[in-house]
């Protein structure tokens, strides 16, 4: 049977809200090197961001895809597993930007949605291969994002090393900027996929089941949404990683930016949701390291991976007491 309208409306609503705080945690991860060389200002960085995570989200769904009907059984999934999961993840997002801490809101997302669907259905209504998929890219980006940071940073100083520092500095100022821009673009079409995911599980839910659909009204909401959030700002999150991690100069922003923009990028046309949070920050991490490894503030990177480990038995926690008390109620 079709589950009321209102309740559909809602969750259109929370993923929407999804979108927001997506933009405002997550997307400033694709902003914070450039802005953190002072090579743009916050403003200009968050404008150019924000129309590059609209192009990004509002191309491509395969995550979508993944994210709509991957995780959950088609059969079993009703409004009240997309409803506690993106609340779940709405929840640790408010937190964790509070204390400007990074997250992936992807895996979060995750998270929330398979507490909600064992709170509701058990584990047998979870699609365990996909899920491991999943799973197995948490691990894998962060690897990823470290040793690409590391070595494409090796590769520019081999490459420029009998270049003047103010050429290289002219030179990487400019190409930042455009790594900037490619690492937005590539967030909008990896972690933008969500809003519109959660929005055709939604519909698929109401109409009692049948054929995942994405409407294009769907993609044109999910990608404002993001862009709202990625312009509202997230400097807290910004601080953390463009200023505190590590002393970042334009070389070093771009070959960090280069190097997370190019592994989701890739995952993004595969399917798999990646989190930008650790591509990018693993990404500075191996940056910061080719100088020395006590240029990268390890206690601050610690935290940063703390809040990784936290972030997906948090919120499926969450997910399943508000899957939970749905049960009860309704």
């Amino acid at each position: 049977m079709p589950e009321s309208l209102a309740l559909l409306i809602v969750i259109i609503i929370a993923a929407i809200g999804f979108g927001i705080a997506n933009g405002f945690n997550d997307a400033a991860n694709a902003i914070a090197t450039v802005i953190g060389t002072r090579t743009l200002s916050p403003r200009a960085a968050i404008i150019m961001a924000a129309f590059c995570e609209f192009a990004g989200a509002a191309t491509g769904t395969a995550v979508a895809m993944t994210i709509g009907k991957g995780i959950v059984s088609a059969e079993f999934l009703n409004m009240d597993i997309v409803f506690a999961g993106v609340v779940a993840i709405i929840i640790w997002a408010v937190v964790a930007t509070i204390y400007g801490m990074p997250i992936s809101l992807t895996h979060g997302l995750v998270a929330g949605l398979v507490g909600a669907a064992i709170a509701t259905g058990g584990s047998r209504i979870i699609v365990w291969n996909v899920l491991v998929r999943v799973i197995s890219a948490v691990a894998i980006a962060p690897l990823l994002g470290l040793t690409a940071g590391f070595a494409v940073m090796v590769a520019i100083l081999w490459l420029f090393r009998r270049t003047a520092p103010d050429k290289i500095r002219i030179i990487f100022s400019n190409l930042q900027i455009v790594s900037a821009a490619f690492v937005a673009y590539s967030h909008g079409k990896n972690d933008g996929q969500m809003p519109i995911g959660l929005i055709a599980m939604a519909l698929m839910a109401y109409n009692g089941g049948g054929e995942f659909h994405i409407p294009f009204w769907a993609v044109i909401v999910s990608a404002a949404s993001i862009s709202f959030g990625t312009a509202i700002g997230g400097s807290r999150v910004i601080k953390t990683l463009g200023l505190r991690m590590t002393t970042l100069r334009p070389v070093h922003g771009f070959a960090a930016s280069a190097s997370a923009a190019a592994i989701i990028e890739t995952a993004s046309h595969l399917g798999i949701p990646v989190s930008t949070t650790h591509c990018i920050s693993t990404a500075i991490m191996g940056v910061g390291a080719t100088r020395r490894l006590s240029a990268v503030r390890w206690g601050i990177a610690r935290d940063i991976v703390v809040t990784w480990i936290l972030t997906f038995p948090a919120c499926a926690i969450l997910g399943w007491i508000i899957a939970s008390i749905l049960k009860l109620v309704f």
